[in-house]
Formats: structure tokens, sequence, C-alpha cells
């Protein structure tokens, strides 16, 4: 079993910055991409940024040049950085792993249980 713990998450005001922690525990053999989501009242869960375990990323045109991914595979944790933030920003993010438990196994999807982001305009 695997636990994603998220944390960083917090109120700011528009323009200001926080930086989202996930670990992951458990049984973890190798970790394959590692992304974050949010999701705002109301609306669907969306991705925001993505990184593969070779250091690539992908981030959503919407945050893009204000977001920035990072990873550190040593600690199997991943981060978000969240520079001039908008009031729109505001929901709850989710950071996703691709894990494998075993040398050999199969990859499995987990999330975390979310870290809420609140900007104030």
């Amino acid at each position: 079993q695997v636990q994603l713990v998220e944390s960083g998450g917090g109120l700011v005001q528009a323009g200001g910055s926080l930086r989202l922690s996930c670990l992951a525990s458990g049984t973890v053999f190798g970790i394959n991409a590692m992304a974050w989501y949010r999701q705002a009242p109301g609306k669907q869960r969306d991705p925001v940024a993505r990184i593969t375990d070779g250091g690539s990323t992908n981030i959503a045109d919407s945050v893009k040049g204000r977001l920035t991914i990072s990873r550190d595979n040593a600690k199997n944790a991943v981060y978000l950085q969240m520079n001039s933030l908008k009031p729109e920003d505001t929901a709850a993010y989710y950071c996703y792993v691709d894990v494998r438990s075993t040398p050999y196994g199969p990859l499995h999807g987990y999330w975390g249980r979310g870290t809420q982001v609140t900007v104030s305009s």
C-alpha cells in the first residue's frame, strides 16, 4: 500500500506564492510520472502539471509561467511552486503518482487527499 501526504496549502493574497509538497510512502519500489491536479468547487478535477521520471514536464496553459513542478526521487516527493497567484487559482490541489511496488510489477495510480489553496483578491 502507498500513502501520499500533501502539505503547503493555505490562504494567500493575490500575487503571493505557495509551495506544495507531496510525499509518497509505503511499498514504493519506483515512481513513474508524478502530477498535480486541482478542483474548484462545482468543477471537475483538472490537470495542472506533470513530471516524468526523467524530469520532462507538462504545464497547463492556464498556469504556465507561474507554476513549476519538480521532484526529488530520493525522497519520493513532488513539489509545486506557485507564484503570482490569482483568485482563480483557488482550489483543492491533489497530487497523483504512478507507483511500481515490485521490480517487475505493474504501475498503480494513487491520489493524495488534497490540500486547499485559497487566493484572496
